[in-house]
């Protein structure tokens, strides 16, 4: 029995190097005689994963993968619900993409852009957009659109500035009244207009009638309805929010309350690509007429005046 396995131990040791011998004896003879051997197909095909999105090697098609746009702006123009009806239109022209919204100051979100962690900008602070781009921070910058600011306040207007022709007398009336006034302190470009209109107005707003409220323009005028008090408004996100608040108009008109908004793409932004379509798209005609349109049937007037180039 012992010999037995000894030997089929042998052979099968013997057999392994014969079948070792016989498949090198046909790769040196395939060599030699230049014949060309094609390789069986894989029963899988290759797989390639690029951002998210799966494509077969042998496909005659691919799946495009969607890329997203990091869109710093406004909570005037998230507030307001424009964003509701402009992003839907502009992902149905260019599907490839998926616009994620930083709704903040103008402050804050050009402050993204500086440290790239925006792709493109859409806010309402046009001399800092200016430092923006000359800076080098931004490629361009192109006019969207415009509304306005209003001053807004009790109906029963205990500072007495309804009707003022001038946003700096009314800031001043409000003011000698120690009336309560809800300041955004928060660097927006509604700040930047309250303090400009302030400085017009040669005074230096203090004291407990002077309140900030460190947040954006939807819930300082929910703030300033609670408190009877008076606060600068862009009109669109007051419209949009004025059947529940206690506040009207007072002040409007003036042209120091006028509100233009830009757009720029960031320099050497994460989605360069992205970033310059949006531009082009919000200043096309398409995108023109949706902010032309936005607000007309529930309010009877648009939100926002388009006004590209």
């Amino acid at each position: 029995m012992e010999r037995r396995t000894k030997i089929a131990i042998g052979f099968g040791v013997r057999g392994g190097f014969a079948a070792v011998f016989l498949v090198l004896l046909c790769v040196l003879i395939a060599a030699c005689g230049g014949t060309t051997t094609t390789a069986a197909p894989s029963t899988t095909d290759a797989v390639t994963v690029t951002s998210g999105a799966t494509t077969t090697a042998d496909s005659t098609s691919t799946t495009a993968a969607k890329s997203d746009i990091i869109l710093a702006s406004t909570t005037s123009t998230q507030d307001s619900g424009l964003f509701d009806e402009l992003l839907p239109a502009f992902q149905k022209a260019y599907p490839q993409y998926t616009v994620k919204v930083i709704a903040v100051g103008s402050g804050e979100a050009i402050k993204l852009g500086e440290s790239k962690d925006a792709d493109v900008l859409l806010v309402h602070s046009p001399a800092a957009e200016k430092e923006f781009v000359e800076g080098g921070y931004g490629t361009e910058r192109r006019d969207v659109m415009y509304n306005d600011f209003i001053i807004i306040g009790p109906e029963s207007d205990h500072a007495g500035i309804k009707g003022l022709p001038s946003a700096a007398e009314a800031f001043a009336k409000i003011s000698n009244a120690k009336a309560t006034f809800f300041s955004r302190n928060d660097k927006s470009g509604t700040h930047t207009k309250e303090l400009a209109i302030w400085k017009a107005a040669s005074i230096s707003p203090e004291g407990t009638w002077y309140q900030s409220t460190g947040q954006g323009m939807g819930e300082t005028m929910r703030i300033a309805s609670e408190k009877d008090g008076y606060t600068l408004a862009d009109r669109g996100t007051y419209l949009s929010a004025k059947d529940n608040l206690a506040l009207v108009i007072l002040v409007e008109g003036d042209k120091v309350l006028f509100n233009q908004y830009g757009v720029i793409p960031v320099t050497e932004a994460g989605n360069l690509q992205g970033a310059n379509d949006f531009a082009d798209w919000i200043t096309s005609s398409d995108g023109q007429e949706v902010i032309r349109e936005f607000g007309v049937e529930k309010f009877g007037q648009p939100l926002f005046i388009p006004n590209a180039d």
